[in-house]
C-alpha cells in the first residue's frame, strides 16, 4: 500500500491545476490542521471512478462531484481552522515538470526536476514558550544578509528547521529566535522538539518525505542531559559511539524510541515507527564530539549558539537540513530531490500502491559491473574477477622540468587558479545509466550512452607538457584499460579512433543529478553573492572582492564550504568503501545497501571534470601558446609575468575573456585565483616530484577527489 503521504502528493497532483482550489501548501496545512487521515479522505472522496480516470488522463471535469467534495472540505476546515496570521498569503509552489527515463533509442537530453520550491511563509513568532516560562527574542550580533535572514518555512514548522540548544535551556533557531526547552533527558528533549518546538522542515519533492527536525547540543546542554561532554578513544572522534549499556542509551530505549544501525554517536537519529503521515524522528547533532568538523565547518565549533543556528540555518535553507556530515546530506540530497518512489493507482484494484518513481535510482540497492566495483566487492571476489577496474580519478600531475623552456624558466611567477565547484559543473546534464549494466563484446562506441568501455588508447601521440585526459596521473595509457564513456568521447572529439573491446552499459538512463546540481549551483551562488562576489563584477573587482569575502562575515564563509564539502563528499558517497580493521574482503558493507551506492555515477562525474579541465588547458595552449606546470583535481598552476591571472588569461579585443579556456567569475566550473608564488619555488617543487598545484595557495591542499 502506498504510505499516507504519497497518497496525498497524489491527490494534490491530480487537483493540482484547478484554479477554484487553495494552493497546495494550504492544502496540506488545512488536512494537516483537521487531522484527516488516508481512509476519512478516501470515503470524502469517493464518488465516481470515471471522474478519477478523467483526472489522470487530463481531461478535468469542472463540475466533478469529487472536486466539489474537496472544496466543500477544504472551506470548511478554512473556516475551523484559520491561518495563523492574516500577512501574505503563501507563495504557490512551481508545478514539477513529468519526468521520463531515457532508453538507447531515446534522447539524452535531460530531464527536468521535480522539485517543489519552498514555501514563502509570513515571518515566524520571536519564540515558541514553554508553561514553566516566557520565551525571550533575541537579536544577533551580526545580522544576515537579507536572504539568509529570512529563510523559507512551512506553516507547520514555524520556528525553521533547527534549533541549537544551550547548558540553561535556551534553544537558538534560524533568524534570530529562541525557543524555551524544559527538557532535562534525551527523552524528555525528542518529545519536545516533536510536539512543541515547531521545528521542521517541507520536503524538497512532492513524493518526498518532510526533513526531521535537528538539534544541536552545546557542550553545556550535553552535559546537561546526562551525556559526556567529550568521546574518548583510540579511533578518529567521529567514529565513536556511547556503549550500549551507558545510562542515556538506556533511558532512551526505556522510553520506547529507537537509535539506527549509527547508534549514539556525534549525530544520533531517535525515532519511533511513523504511524500513518506522522514521522516520528529527531536528529541530534552533538557539538563537543565533533559533529561540526572543522574541514567542513570551519569556525563553526567555536561560534557562539546563534551563530551556529545562523550557519546550519542558512545551509538548511538552500540545501539540506543535515543529517550527518556533510558528505551525508550530499548523499541524502539526491534522494530527497529524487525520491526512489510514488503513489501509483493500481489499475486492478484501484487502490493506491507505491511504485517507482521515474528518473530516480528505485528503492533496492544493485550490484555495479566488475570494473566499475571495488576490488573487495562481493562481485569481484565471489566471480573471481581479474579484468581490471575503471580508474576515473582527479588529476594529480606534475609536469617534467625537462619540457620547460628558456622563456617559460625566465617568467618571474607561478600563479594557481581554482575552478569552483568543478564536480558540481560536471554534473550539471550529465546523463547517468539508471538500469542494471548489461554486457556486450566488440560494441560500437556511442558518445550517448553511459557505462564502461575496454579500450586501448596507448596508440594516441600526446604532448608531454599537457597531462593526458585518459589517465588521473597524466602518463600516457600503456595498454587497454576500462575508461567511462566520457572520457573515450573525448578521444573521438580529439580525432582518434574508438575501437572497444568489451563494455558494460546501461539501457535506461537519465539526468538524475540534474536537480541535485540545480540547487546545490544556486546555494553557492546565492552564498556568494551576499559575501559580495556578484555576477555582475567585472573581472577587476571579482579578483578583489574575492580577496576579502571570507573576512566579510565568517559564519557565511562556513556556509560557503560546507556547500563545497557536500558536493565533494556527496559524490565520494556513491562509492564508499568498508571502514573498520575488522572487514574481510567478499563481505558486505553498510553503504551496499543504499540505492545510491553507485560507482558508475561517480566515475562519470569524474571523468567529465578531468575532460572538462583538459580541453580547457588545450584551448589555452590554441589561444596563448601557454603550457601548466602542475594540476591538482581543480586547480591548475601557469607560468605568468605577473602575480595576477589577468596577465595571462585570453581576452578577446573588446575585453571579454574567450570562450572555451579558463574564465574568471562566480559560478560553477569558472575560475578563482588560488594562490601566486615565486617561479623559482616552483620548479624547486617539480625538481623534487612535489606538486606545485598541492601548495600554491599556503599550506597542504586537499585532492578534491570525491572521496
Amino acid at each position: 500500500m502506498a504510505s499516507e503521504e504519497e497518497l496525498f502528493a497524489s491527490v494534490d497532483a491530480l487537483l493540482e491545476e484547478e484554479p477554484q482550489l487553495p494552493p497546495p501548501a494550504e492544502r496540506a496545512r488545512l488536512r494537516e490542521a483537521a487531522g484527516i487521515t488516508q481512509a476519512r479522505l478516501a470515503v470524502a472522496l469517493k464518488t465516481s471512478t470515471q471522474t478519477v480516470k478523467n483526472y489522470e488522463n487530463g481531461r478535468s471535469e469542472p463540475k466533478s462531484p469529487r472536486l466539489e467534495a474537496y472544496q466543500r472540505l477544504l472551506k470548511g476546515w478554512a473556516a475551523k481552522y484559520p491561518a495563523h496570521t492574516s500577512s501574505a498569503a503563501p507563495a504557490p509552489v512551481v508545478a514539477p515538470q513529468p519526468e521520463v527515463a531515457e532508453t538507447f533509442t531515446g534522447s539524452a537530453a535531460p530531464e527536468q526536476a521535480e522539485v517543489a520550491a519552498p514555501v514563502q511563509a509570513p515571518a515566524a513568532p520571536a519564540a515558541l514558550a514553554a508553561p514553566e516560562r516566557p520565551a525571550r527574542s533575541v537579536t544577533l550580533r551580526r545580522p544576515a544578509a537579507k536572504k539568509a535572514a529570512a529563510p523559507a518555512v512551512d506553516p507547520r514548522f514555524p520556528h525553521g528547521p533547527l534549533a541549537v540548544l544551550d547548558g540553561d535551556g535556551s534553544a537558538y533557531g534560524a533568524g534570530g529566535i529562541v525557543l524555551d526547552c524544559p527538557a532535562t533527558t534525551i527523552p524528555e528533549l525528542v518529545e519536545w522538539t516533536l510536539r512543541e518546538s515547531g521545528l521542521g522542515a517541507a520536503k524538497l519533492n512532492r513524493y518526498g518525505k518532510d526533513s526531521d527536525p535537528l538539534i544541536v547540543l552545546t557542550a553545556a546542554a550535553a552535559v546537561k542531559l546526562g551525556l559526556p561532554e567529550r568521546l574518548e578513544g583510540h579511533e578518529q572522534r567521529r567514529s565513536l559511539r556511547l556503549p550500549e549499556d551507558h545510562p542515556v542509551v538506556k533511558q532512551v530505549t526505556k522510553a520506547k524510541w529507537q537509535l539506527t544501525q549509527r547508534g549514539f554517536g556525534p549525530w544520533a537519529r531517535i525515532y519511533r515507527k511513523a504511524q500513518g503521515r506522522e514521522r516520528q524522528c529527531v536528529q541530534l547533532a552533538i557539538q563537543s564530539w565533533d559533529a561540526l568538523d572543522e574541514r567542513s565547518w570551519p569556525g563553526v565549533s567555536e561560534m557562539e549558539p546563534t551563530d551556529v543556528a545562523r550557519v546550519l540555518g542558512v545551509y538548511a535553507q538552500r540545501v539540506i537540513t543535515p543529517r550527518g556530515s556533510t558528505a551525508v546530506s550530499g548523499l541524502e540530497l539526491m534522494t530527497a530531490l529524487r525520491p526512489p518512489t510514488k503513489a501509483v493507482r493500481d489499475e486492478e484494484t484501484g487502490n493506491w500502491v507505491s511504485g517507482h518513481n521515474a528518473g530516480s535510482l528505485g528503492a533496492e540497492p544493485m550490484d555495479p559491473a566488475p570494473p566499475e566495483a571495488t576490488p573487495e566487492h562481493p562481485v569481484v571476489v565471489n566471480s573471481g574477477w581479474t579484468g581490471g577496474f575503471l580508474n576515473e580519478e582527479a588529476y594529480q600531475w606534475v609536469r617534467s622540468v625537462d619540457t620547460l623552456s628558456d622563456e617559460e624558466c625566465t617568467l618571474p611567477f607561478a600563479v594557481g587558479l581554482d575552478l569552483n565547484t568543478a564536480f558540481l559543473a560536471a554534473a550539471a546534464r550529465l546523463v547517468v545509466g539508471l538500469s542494471a549494466p548489461d554486457h556486450f563484446h566488440a560494441p560500437k562506441f556511442n558518445p550517448k550512452i553511459p557505462g564502461s568501455w575496454l579500450a586501448d588508447l596507448s596508440h594516441i601521440e600526446l604532448d608531454p607538457r599537457l597531462p593526458s585526459p585518459f589517465t588521473p596521473d597524466g602518463s600516457r595509457p600503456t595498454g587497454a584499460a576500462w575508461y567511462q564513456t566520457h572520457t573515450l568521447a573525448y578521444a573521438q572529439e580529439l580525432g582518434h579512433d574508438v575501437h572497444p573491446i568489451e563494455a558494460y552499459l546501461r539501457r535506461e538512463t537519465g539526468a538524475y543529478l540534474d536537480p541535485w546540481h540545480d540547487r546545490l549551483k544556486n546555494a553557492y551562488v546565492d552564498t556568494l553573492a551576499d559575501m559580495g562576489v556578484t555576477k555582475d563584477l567585472t573581472d577587476v573587482e571579482f579578483l578583489a572582492a574575492m580577496e576579502q569575502h571570507k573576512q566579510n562575515d565568517p559564519a557565511l564563509a562556513a556556509v560557503l564550504a560546507a556547500i563545497k564539502a557536500t558536493v565533494k563528499g556527496g559524490v565520494g558517497k556513491l562509492r564508499e568503501r568498508p571502514q573498520g580493521k575488522s572487514y574481510k574482503e567478499g563481505e558486505t558493507w553498510p553503504a551496499l545497501a543504499r540505492p545510491t551506492w553507485r560507482p558508475d555515477i561517480r566515475a562519470a562525474v569524474i571523468s567529465k571534470a578531468r575532460v572538462n579541465m583538459h580541453r580547457k588547458l588545450n584551448n589555452m595552449v590554441k589561444m596563448t601558446g601557454l603550457y601548466p606546470l602542475a594540476v591538482l583535481s581543480d586547480c591548475v598552476v601557469y607560468p605568468s609575468p605577473g602575480e595576477s591571472p589577468l596577465d595571462f588569461l585570453p581576452y578577446a579585443a573588446s575585453g571579454k575573456p574567450q570562450p572555451g579556456a579558463f574564465r574568471l567569475g562566480p559560478t560553477p566550473g569558472l575560475a578563482k585565483l588560488e594562490g601566486v608564488q615565486s617561479m623559482l619555488w616552483a620548479v624547486d617543487l617539480m625538481e623534487q616530484g612535489l606538486n606545485p598545484a598541492r601548495h600554491i595557495k599556503g599550506g597542504d591542499a586537499v585532492l578534491d577527489e570525491g572521496e
